[in-house]
């Protein structure tokens, strides 16, 4: 396979899954605003949200001060912000097009008109109407993609490159979600918080990445913080969880490989085993914040890595 195809399935995947996350965390900010909550605490939930993607000083150059309307708008239609929804979906459409001929129709006709639809809900304003209509069309398209793709396309490398850069994308957000959303409460409140905002708030970060069902089929028990990074972060099964996504990786990884020497496929292996045999104790004995940090710092080289190995 041409470098530059792999490449541009490879991003098509990532900016699918970036946008989905999005439209995830937008969803969940948007759900809790809804709330009995301080203007304070709902303040601090827009601004963790720009804090994640790592965008904070670029929304306050355009717009100031935090403003619900106008973080949903930047992080949604706003085409100066590389990250929002409308660039993702606009480079994914463009990604596709250039591997035409890989894509089966299927696959190519979900893009273009997820791109095409996605343009009209613009005109029509839904993200401002109804929010939540637009994130669950946002989140449900992206589903109907992955399910296209792995339903229709030839189990040979260019499946492979779609994986792998789904399931790194995915990795890189579940861990900056969990790092900014652990921390915030800590860092906003005294020992004087309610236990009830504590409930609200881990069932949003659940929620945004579709695992409050799955907390509780697991633990049967109330919504603790160090259980929800134990889910999110070493559970084998959980399809968002940190050990999830790297043993997808890695799989997919190894095949396109081929059995040759791979410092990349190396380094995936190693961050797979330190996930798949680490314990939540261990974790949080590092520090959670430090750990994450170091998780991401990984996920980056490994991105580099399969970018100079397999894209160019």
């Amino acid at each position: 396979m041409l470098s530059r195809t792999a490449d541009s399935l490879f991003w098509l995947a990532r900016y699918m899954e970036r946008a989905e996350n999005t439209a995830r965390m937008l969803d969940v900010n948007y759900q809790t605003s809804l709330l009995p909550q301080s203007a304070g605490n709902a303040t601090q939930g827009w601004r963790s949200l720009l804090s994640i993607s790592e965008l904070t000083e670029a929304y306050a150059s355009r717009y100031g001060a935090i403003d619900p309307a106008r973080v949903t708008e930047f992080m949604v239609a706003d085409e100066s912000n590389l990250s929002s929804v409308y660039n993702c979906l606009r480079a994914m459409r463009e990604n596709a097009r250039a591997v035409r001929g890989t894509l089966t129709t299927e696959v190519w006709e979900t893009t273009n008109s997820t791109w095409l639809e996605f343009r009209r809900l613009l005109k029509d304003k839904l993200h401002q109407r109804d929010p939540a209509a637009f994130f669950d069309w946002v989140k449900f398209r992206s589903h109907l993609l992955g399910g296209v793709t792995v339903g229709t396309m030839l189990q040979d490398e260019a499946l492979h490159f779609l994986r792998i850069g789904g399931f790194l994308e995915r990795a890189d957000n579940t861990a900056r979600l969990l790092d900014v959303k652990y921390h915030a409460p800590r860092e906003a409140l005294s020992a004087e918080r309610d236990p009830v905002d504590d409930y609200y708030h881990w069932s949003a970060v659940l929620l945004s990445v579709s695992a409050f069902e799955v907390y509780r089929k697991v633990y049967s028990n109330v919504i603790q913080p160090e259980k929800v990074a134990e889910l999110l972060i070493l559970n084998r099964a959980m399809p968002r969880s940190l050990t999830f996504s790297m043993t997808r990786l890695v799989s997919n990884l190894g095949k396109v490989s081929a059995g040759r020497a791979s410092e990349t496929l190396r380094q995936a292996n190693r961050l797979h085993a330190e996930l798949q045999f680490g314990r939540i104790d261990e974790v949080f004995a590092t520090g959670l914040h430090p750990y994450l940090k170091g998780f991401l710092k990984r996920v980056n080289e490994l991105g580099n890595g399969i970018s100079e190995e397999f894209l160019r």
